[in-house]
C-alpha cells in the first residue's frame, strides 16, 4: 500500500525479502548490476529494542554483515571503470552518539555512547561498515541522521502517534516531564541530502544530515496539537493539547540528541530547508488525507498503547 503508487514506475521493482537473506540480495545486485547499494533498512523505535532486543541485533547487526558481503563479492567482480564509481551508502542515526550536553553537539568524530539496544546495534553497524573499507576496500560511505518526520511515518513514531491519537479521541501520553530535546528534519530534506552524499561524498567519509529546529517533545506535541486545532477541532471546542498526559519515562531515555551538521554543508553544500511549522502543517494535512493508509496499520497491529518498559511479560510476547 505505501508503495502503490511507484507500481507503475519503469525503475521500481519491489521484492519483499531481507537484507539478511545474502543469496537473494547477491541474485538482485547480479541481475540489476546497480551503481549504489543504499541502506536505509533497520529495526528501528527504541521502545521496540527495549522489548525485543534480540530482533534488532539480527536486523541491524547480522543483517548489515550479510549485505555488506554481498555487495562486497557484487563489487570486487566489476569491472574497473563500474568498480571505481560503485557505492555502499549506510544510513545511521545521531542516538550511537549517546546524549549530548546543552548547546554541544557530536561531530563526525565523535565517541560512540549508545544507551539502548537500538542505538547499541546501529553502532555495532557502523563499525562494521567502517572495517569493510578499510579491510576489503569496499566503497562506503555513512549518514547520520536526526529525528525524522513526515509522510508515510509509522504509528509508533512520536509525531503520528501524537496525529493518529488525537484524531481518534486518544490521550496524548508524553514521557516523564517531555524535556527531552530532539533535531528534527523533515523527510524530504533527508532525501535531498542523501541523493547529494550519494553522488558527491568520498568514500570512506561520514557526514551528518539535521534539521534546521531543535525542541522539547513537549513543545513538539503543543505544535501537533496547534495545528490540529485548526485543521482539525476537537468537538467539545477545547483544545488538543487538553489530552496530555505525562507517563512513566521510558528506561534509559536520554535527554538530548544533537549533530554537527557543518560538514555536509561546508564541503556539499547541503542545509535543510524545511522549517518545523511548515514541516509539521503539511504532515498534519497528509494524515488526515490518508486516513486509509493509518488505520490499515493500526489494523494490522501496530497498536497505540504504551511500549517499551523493559518489562519480562512484555518481552515474551
Amino acid at each position: 500500500m505505501t508503495l502503490a503508487e511507484l507500481e507503475q514506475h519503469c525503475g521500481h521493482r519491489f521484492v519483499r525479502g531481507s537484507i539478511g537473506d545474502r543469496r537473494l540480495v547477491a541474485a538482485l545486485l547480479s541481475e540489476h548490476r546497480p551503481q549504489a547499494v543504499v541502506n536505509l533498512a533497520a529495526a528501528t523505535h527504541v521502545d521496540r529494542s527495549i522489548d525485543d532486543p534480540a530482533s534488532f541485533l539480527a536486523a541491524n547487526i547480522i543483517g548489515v554483515h550479510e549485505l555488506l558481503e554481498a555487495s562486497r563479492h557484487h563489487w570486487s567482480a566489476l569491472p574497473a571503470t563500474e568498480r571505481s564509481s560503485f557505492r555502499f551508502l549506510h544510513v545511521s542515526t545521531d542516538e550511537v552518539y549517546g546524549p549530548a550536553e546543552p548547546g554541544m553537539s557530536a561531530a563526525e568524530d565523535a565517541r560512540f555512547d549508545p544507551r539502548s539496544p537500538y542505538s547499541a546495534s546501529k553502532a555495532a553497524a557502523e563499525h562494521l561498515v567502517r572495517a569493510w573499507h578499510a579491510t576489503y576496500g569496499l566503497p562506503v560511505i555513512v549518514t547520520n541522521c536526526s529525528n525524522n518526520y513526515g509522510p508515510y511515518q509509522f504509528p509508533e513514531k512520536l509525531i503520528p502517534h501524537t496525529i493518529i491519537r488525537a484524531l481518534s479521541g486518544e490521550t496524548l501520553p508524553l514521557y516523564g516531564d517531555g524535556l527531552q530535546e530532539r533535531n528534527w528534519l523533515h523527510v524530504e530534506d533527508h532525501v535531498r541530502a542523501l541523493e547529494l552524499v550519494l553522488n558527491r561524498g568520498e568514500p570512506g567519509e561520514s557526514y551528518h544530515i539535521a534539521g534546521a529546529d531543535e525542541c522539547t517533545n513537549l513543545d513538539m506535541v503543543r505544535r501537533i496539537c496547534r495545528v490540529l486545532d485548526e485543521a482539525a477541532p476537537r468537538g467539545d471546542g477545547r483544545s488538543h493539547a487538553a489530552a496530555i498526559r505525562h507517563v512513566a519515562d521510558r528506561p534509559a531515555h536520554d535527554r538530548r540528541y544533537a549533530l554537527d551538521a557543518r560538514k555536509i554543508e561546508a564541503e556539499l553544500g547541503f542545509r535543510a530547508t524545511t522549517g518545523l511549522d511548515d514541516g509539521l502543517r503539511s504532515t498534519v494535512a497528509w494524515y488526515l488525507r490518508n486516513r486509509a493508509w493509518w488505520s490499515d496499520l493500526v489494523s494490522r497491529g501496530y497498536a497505540l498503547d504504551r511500549i517499551g518498559l523493559g518489562t519480562p511479560e512484555r518481552a515474551a510476547r
